[in-house]
């Protein structure tokens, strides 16, 4: 099993699989929602993909079985990031048929091999119960924040 990185050749199965991704861990996704979503993402992806969004796959019989998305992040350098480089995990995903068999943890490998070469800092993630054990297994680790986490959103976009 080889993990590798996705290329533009792969926009339209990572947009399916972002779909999925999200139809998972979100609950349905209405009608309206899936088509913007399915016309954005692609010249999202055009844009992003290889410059500051990185995928890792893992294939079985040329379909993408398990996807990891790497957000890097520049940021004003300082002791805590000196590279000033940082990264967000984003969408790992395995098609349900092909779980439990090692994909999640191939592309999650790839990805921090990369993540060493590129030379981030640090890697934040937001782990699901189910992919927790998979997170602890290749090296993540329980973050005590020093500060509130808060967000600000935007009144025009909520639903």
């Amino acid at each position: 099993m080889q993990a590798e990185r996705a290329t533009q050749n792969d926009i339209r199965e990572l947009t399916e699989l972002r779909i999925l991704y999200l139809t998972e861990d979100l609950g349905e996704i209405s009608k309206t929602d899936a088509i913007a979503i399915r016309e954005a993402l692609p010249a999202y992806f055009q844009a992003h993909l290889n410059k500051d969004l990185f995928v890792y796959t893992v294939r079985d019989h040329g379909l993408i079985a398990a996807c990891a998305f790497l957000l890097v992040i520049e940021k004003p350098m300082s002791p805590r990031f000196l590279h000033g480089k940082t990264g967000m995990v984003l969408n790992v995903y395995t098609r349900p048929e092909y779980r439990r068999r090692g994909y999640g943890r191939a592309v999650m490998e790839k990805m921090l091999s990369e993540a060493m070469e590129m030379q981030l800092c640090s890697i934040e993630l937001k782990a699901t119960e189910d992919g927790y054990p998979l997170y602890k297994a290749v090296g993540f680790a329980d973050d005590i924040p020093e500060y509130h986490l808060m967000k600000w959103k935007n009144p025009e976009q909520q639903k």
